[in-house]
């Protein structure tokens, strides 16, 4: 992948970015130009698994789908993959899932990226009209739940460890922010 990203000239297509295929990093296409970022830290996959649990046995019956860390086209040319997405029915042998099937979406904030989830990608994602954002802090657990109003999102709720989220949509479920952590 190095020779095809350093030898590329000029914007990326969504066709050249997806042949890229499977990496290590976590390749993004933000508008026409690749976004990479090295593989999620322990805690950060931990978080990301425990969270990604609780969604899951929540999505029963619901015909809702909880994905990780999949191509979610939010327009041409703008491809974020986040750690968690909930999803209405989709195809799976799809390369890329559309956002209007996105109901949710999941970050766990990142030290190093930290900017990237908070800023650009709640922008991208509420322009896309996906309604619900979950924001995660790695280090407390601290849970950001952001709800779309017009092309911004608005801050719900903000919980902490000892405080249970207490999510109704898209889904039912009980976030207790210490459950997640390492």
């Amino acid at each position: 992948m190095t020779a095809a990203v350093f030898d590329h000239d000029g914007p990326w297509t969504e066709e050249e970015y997806l042949a890229l295929g499977e990496t290590q990093q976590r390749v993004e296409l933000f508008d026409w130009s690749l976004y990479l970022t090295p593989a999620p830290t322990p805690r950060h996959q931990r978080i990301q698994r425990k969270l990604g649990n609780i969604l899951e046995a929540a999505t029963r019956g619901t015909g809702l789908e909880l994905l990780e860390c999949v191509n979610v086209r939010l327009k041409p040319g703008r491809i974020p993959i986040p750690d968690l997405v909930l999803t209405d029915a989709i195809d799976f042998d799809e390369p890329i899932v559309e956002a209007r099937t996105v109901r949710l979406v999941c970050e766990v904030i990142s030290p190093s990226n930290a900017a990237t989830d908070k800023v650009l990608k709640m922008h991208y994602y509420a322009a896309a009209e996906i309604e619900w954002y979950l924001l995660v802090e790695q280090e407390s657990g601290t849970l950001h739940l952001y709800r779309r109003h017009g092309r911004h999102y608005r801050e719900q709720s903000v919980t902490k460890p000892g405080d249970v989220l207490e999510l109704i949509e898209p889904v039912r479920a009980r976030i207790r922010p210490e459950d997640l952590l390492p």
